[in-house]
């Protein structure tokens, strides 16, 4: 797991392929908050964007995720959410396969918590589980951008 501002990429320590992303005249926080929902995959990368609204919930009402041929980095477009992250894989022969490489697990082991706003960014690599669109207090609106990042990118 990686955090980070939009406003001081160099401060993440990002790998090099997701620096080469995140630091692009289109994904900046200004040009990916005047893009509109849906997803989006500039010509050419293997990468690419989903856009969208979503209403933060209780923590006891989120599921934790995981992915095992993606990364994600998950961009606040506006609103604040909290993510449970954890910091050991979560991965069990019994977690539930929701989509293709969506992976539903339990909970995850030395959980940290993560309070994001507009510009910050959070990377969970493959395997890394997390928890999502957790309200702060009560639920609110939040915009994101969720970049999906093939494995093998990461691997080059």
């Amino acid at each position: 797991m990686i955090i980070g501002d939009l406003n001081a990429l160099p401060q993440a320590g990002l790998p090099a392929a997701l620096r080469c992303i995140l630091d692009r005249v289109d994904t900046s926080l200004n040009a990916l908050q005047q893009r509109a929902d849906g997803r989006w995959q500039p010509e050419g990368v293997a990468w690419f964007c989903n856009i969208g609204s979503s209403l933060t919930q209780p923590e006891n009402l989120r599921h934790t995720e995981y992915h095992r041929g993606w990364a994600d980095i998950q961009v606040i477009l506006s609103g604040e959410e909290l993510i449970h992250a954890g910091c050991l894989s979560a991965a069990s022969p019994s977690d539930e396969e929701r989509k293709p490489d969506l992976f539903i697990t339990p909970g995850a082991p030395d959980c940290v918590t993560i309070k994001l706003r507009a510009g910050n960014f959070a990377v969970f690599l493959p395997g890394e589980p997390h928890q999502a669109l957790c309200a702060l207090r009560q639920p609110a609106e939040v915009r994101k951008a969720v970049f999906k990042i093939p494995r093998s990118l990461l691997e080059a």
